[in-house]
């Protein structure tokens, strides 16, 4: 599933292509995926936000266009075999690819999130100066969840998923199966400052395209992060730090990867 970097580097390559441009048309199949579409036709797009894994698109008359890629959802400026969304705008014509169709896109009223109760419940961007170590360190000792599992939650820091909650850990050399409660001030200043060194190393290599090659940003490039990971998919292989073999166990349902001796007890 695509993450922060994935989703801001998705926003960022939007951004020209939407910005100022009313959208014509929205051309779909699917009116329970893709809802309200209607809703958004003849409006200019003001900004395009992100917010966790959603883009929100900004419109004229107080309306929103939420977006969430799912597992496989991306936008492609060509025509693919997975177009689920057309959108037309003065100039161009935009695809909404989507070869699983776990995507979702909803028009709503500004800041009117019943329909997307996950978006209403984000906790802070870790990327921005709302992320601040003593509201991370509190929900960290607030909760006997493990580790891997809390930064998966959305509410310790929004937008975290697999990949970047076991790079993180790595990085702060602690344990993905530790509870949150456990940790002393040290460790979650590690943790803390791990998050958002791989997030925005992430973001600035335009995100992972893994081996599915699922994940591309609308021009057809890949993201490059995919050769920085130390732990992520790399099962059986050597740790970059001390060579034990990298192991994959499953937390909170997510397959994780972890350095057995570098993330030890």
């Amino acid at each position: 599933m695509p993450e922060l970097p994935e989703v801001e580097t998705t926003r960022r390559k939007l951004l020209p292509l939407f910005l100022g441009k009313r959208l014509l048309a929205i051309q779909h199949q699917d009116p329970l995926r893709y809802r309200n579409t209607e809703r958004a036709l003849g409006q200019r797009v003001e900004d395009l936000c992100r917010r966790g894994k959603f883009l929100l698109f900004g419109l004229t008359e107080g309306w929103e266009m939420v977006v969430h890629l799912g597992m496989t959802g991306g936008f492609r400026l060509e025509e693919t075999p997975h177009t689920r969304v057309v959108i037309r705008l003065e100039d161009r014509e935009v695809f909404f690819h989507d070869p699983r169709r776990f995507g979702r896109i909803l028009v709503v009223r500004k800041g009117e999130y019943g329909e997307i109760p996950l978006l209403s419940r984000l906790g802070p961007e870790p990327l921005s100066e709302e992320f601040r170590f003593p509201g991370f360190w509190e929900g960290l000792r607030r909760s006997q969840k493990p580790l891997k599992a809390l930064l998966l939650d959305q509410r310790l820091a929004a937008g975290v998923g697999n990949i970047y909650a076991d790079e993180a850990l790595f990085r702060a050399r602690l344990s993905p199966f530790r509870r949150g409660r456990e940790l002393g001030e040290e460790e979650a200043q590690r943790l803390f400052l791990a998050l958002k060194e791989v997030l925005a190393e992430a973001v600035a290599l335009g995100g992972s395209t893994l081996s599915d090659r699922t994940y591309q940003q609308p021009d057809g490039l890949p993201g490059s992060f995919q050769k920085e990971h130390a732990v992520y998919g790399r099962t059986g292989l050597p740790c970059p730090a001390c060579g034990a073999p990298i192991a994959k166990r499953v937390v909170a349902g997510r397959s994780t990867h972890y350095c057995p001796r570098c993330q030890g007890p």
